[in-house]
């Protein structure tokens, strides 16, 4: 309700403002904090001076009934794309597989909040993220910057919890960047490379014209780049408008797919396929001293249930700009924000 508060405060219609507070609040249900509330006031200031729309709805650029794709025209990035899986559930009810992309959004947050609505229908999702108009990773063999980190999504049901991925193809995110920044740490690897070709753990080498490593680093960065490179096709190029004009407002462009396992080798099937390989996984031998495998998304919905039965753990950096965000637009705040229940503070 707080959060909720905050974006109606901001010229966000109730809907919108909860959809928006929903999907941020579950990155920090899920561990996903660089990605979580800590976004709320990079949203409330698009929204103030415009990067972001307050009303109106993303044109059709084109339509059929197993794919469509939206000009999202600088809406609120999460409520799209809610608004394109509600009508990919429709739709998948007809079709075996239903495509969307949009161009042109808001900043989506945190993909691992998306998927696992789809998980709990049978279905499958793949959801990926670019934006056009940042250039932050190096392409393999270079330290000059061309493009975004390029998250990736997906999940999956199985007998028990669903799996939800969500990673990206280079090896951290502007926002672990900048946190490591601001508290004055290193990161935890050579993650970046400076402008003299270096790799270094110095965050400040990405705003002294360095750059994100691809995923793998200065030894096998070429399967991050290359990853990178599908995600960029599939949401920039897919959807008509990207980089190659010359984008200066940033924005989100997003590829987003449900597949209908029923409609393949069937649903039974499927999740007795799934479910082995989780078996199988979990079971294989541990490294010496290590913890053992751990499902992708395992540990996310594990604590996204601790969570919302105890109350949502904030970063104290994240509380402090809750408060000031409170004083800002004059609304009040729950009770020990750091630790409070789910739906106090979304």
């Amino acid at each position: 309700m707080f959060v909720a508060a905050l974006f109606s405060s901001a010229g966000l219609s109730k809907q919108r403002a909860n959809i928006v507070a929903e999907v941020l609040v579950e990155g920090d249900l899920m561990g996903h904090s660089t990605h979580g509330l800590q976004l709320v006031p990079r949203h409330l200031d698009a929204l103030k001076n415009g990067a972001i729309a307050h009303h109106g709805d993303p044109t059709i650029i084109a339509d059929s009934d197993s794919s469509f794709t939206w000009d999202g025209c600088y809406l609120p990035g999460p409520w799209l794309v809610r608004e394109a899986m509600n009508v990919a559930f429709e739709r998948i009810t007809k079709s075996p597989v239903v495509t969307a992309v949009i161009r042109r959004a808001g900043h989506i947050g945190c993909l691992a909040a998306y998927p696992r609505l789809a998980a709990e229908r049978n279905l499958i999702m793949l959801l990926a993220s670019s934006d056009p108009a940042v250039r932050i990773v190096a392409p393999a063999g270079s330290s000059e910057p061309r493009y975004t980190p390029n998250p990736i999504a997906a999940g999956w049901p199985t007998r028990g919890e669903p799996v939800v991925v969500d990673t990206c193809p280079s090896t951290t995110t502007a926002g672990m960047v900048a946190r490591t920044k601001l508290s004055n740490q290193r990161l935890n690897g050579p993650w970046l490379i400076d402008a003299s070709g270096i790799a270094t753990d110095d965050p400040d080498a990405l705003t002294r014209n360095g750059a994100i490593l691809p995923l793998g680093g200065t030894e096998l960065g070429h399967k991050g780049f290359a990853l990178g490179l599908i995600v960029e096709v599939l949401t920039s190029a897919l959807s008509g408008f990207g980089r190659a004009d010359l984008v200066d407002q940033d924005g989100a462009a997003v590829f987003l797919q449900l597949i209908n396992p029923d409609s393949f080798g069937g649903l039974s099937r499927f999740i007795r396929e799934a479910q082995w390989l989780v078996d199988s996984c979990r079971s294989a031998a541990p490294i010496p001293g290590g913890p053992g495998v751990r499902m992708p998304g395992e540990r996310g919905l594990e604590l996204r249930k601790q969570q919302i039965s105890a109350g949502v753990t904030l970063r104290p950096e994240t509380v402090s700009a809750l408060r000031r965000l409170a004083d800002e637009f004059g609304v009040a705040m729950p009770p020990a924000l750091g630790e409070v229940d789910a739906d106090a503070i979304a």
